[in-house]
């Protein structure tokens, strides 16, 4: 079976650090978000990979060929002008011509679900889960009963459900999906000026086809720093933890978990809990909890909680020498 992965997106919520590199190559829990996707699917047995380029497009072909080359079957096509997630199906009909179904997998998207039970399912299905904000997202509404669909709608104005669309799809009849995508495209049926996955589905339940959806557990649509950082922590914690010995960060307290890289110095720090730091970093008399670091990225004397630092970063603060008489107050905060 094939996966698709559609990846040409600019990332404009997690800006700057898409300005030079594509969101989906931002780390998270030691590794980029594609890293996570991909290893998720090779370890469920997925070895034939179609990635759906745009932005910044060559540093994603790039990464996957240097990390994957021997490991996966990997094509690229390019998608522009990127006219929304049915269109990045389109622009890689041409090699889904022999395949009667296929698995498509939003780049920036990480999901807990069973993969062998959406891999072996009878219908076409969709991972799902509950959401507070359904405005937001693609949803699913439900027949009265069971797990089959009645209808799905991108980002309605008055949600009649809670079950977002979490950017996981099954097909089982990949014919009649590309059919219906180009039903979409050559009628300039759009949706907020995009041809979406949740019309050319819903065309094909039109056409009789039943789609069922799969509850996930943990999803993490990492477009926003908020869900970035919350990615990040979870999966540390669930990813395990090797300490480092005391002598190779001098006086230092590593507060797990946290994930640091290669060849990175660390002096004088408290760094922890839920922390990433990237390759070839230096820290001194930094307290960073809660965060992401990037590579080669020079920290000094700074207090960091829920941030993202890019990669290639100097970022000094102030130090203080202070000779305070009594009955004062000093607050060097901003509160």
């Amino acid at each position: 079976m094939k996966v698709i992965i559609p990846v040409a997106g600019i990332g404009s919520k997690l800006r700057p650090h898409t300005h030079t590199q594509p969101k989906t190559l931002v780390p998270i829990a030691g590794k980029p978000i594609l890293a996570h996707i991909v290893d998720n699917l090779i370890e469920g047995g997925l070895e034939d990979f179609i990635f759906v380029l745009g932005y910044l497009g060559d540093k994603i072909e790039e990464f996957i060929n240097a990390t994957y080359g021997d490991k996966i079957r990997a094509r690229f096509v390019v998608q522009e002008p990127r006219e929304g997630s049915a269109h990045a199906i389109w622009v890689c009909r041409h090699l889904l011509l022999d395949d009667q179904e296929a698995l498509i997998v939003f780049g920036d998207t990480i999901a807990s679900l069973d993969l062998s039970i959406l891999l072996n399912a009878q219908y076409t299905t969709v991972g799902v889960k509950k959401v507070p904000n359904p405005l937001l997202f693609g949803i699913a509404e439900m027949e009265s009963e069971g797990d089959f669909i009645q209808k799905l709608v991108e980002k309605p104005k008055i949600p009649k459900s809670n079950l977002a669309l979490v950017g996981i799809y099954k097909i089982n009849h990949l014919p009649l999906f590309l059919e219906a995508i180009d039903y979409l495209i050559h009628n300039h049926l759009k949706t907020n000026n995009e041809y979406h996955l949740t019309d050319a589905l819903m065309r094909m339940l039109y056409l009789g086809e039943k789609i069922k959806i799969m509850q996930v557990d943990n999803w993490f649509d990492c477009g926003r720093k908020e869900t970035l950082l919350e990615a990040n922590a979870i999966l540390l914690n669930t990813g395990g933890f090797r300490p480092h010995r005391q002598p190779d960060f001098p006086q230092t307290i590593i507060i797990p978990p946290v994930s640091i890289g290669k060849n990175c110095q660390i002096q004088n720090s408290i760094i922890g809990p839920n922390v990433a730091i990237g390759d070839n970093s230096y820290l001194r008399g930094a307290i960073v909890s809660n965060s992401i670091i990037g590579s080669y990225s020079e920290l000094k004397d700074v207090v960091l909680k829920d941030s993202i630092i890019g990669n290639d970063t100097s970022l000094k603060g102030l130090v203080q020498s202070l000779n305070i008489g009594d009955n004062t107050e000093i607050n060097f905060s901003y509160d």
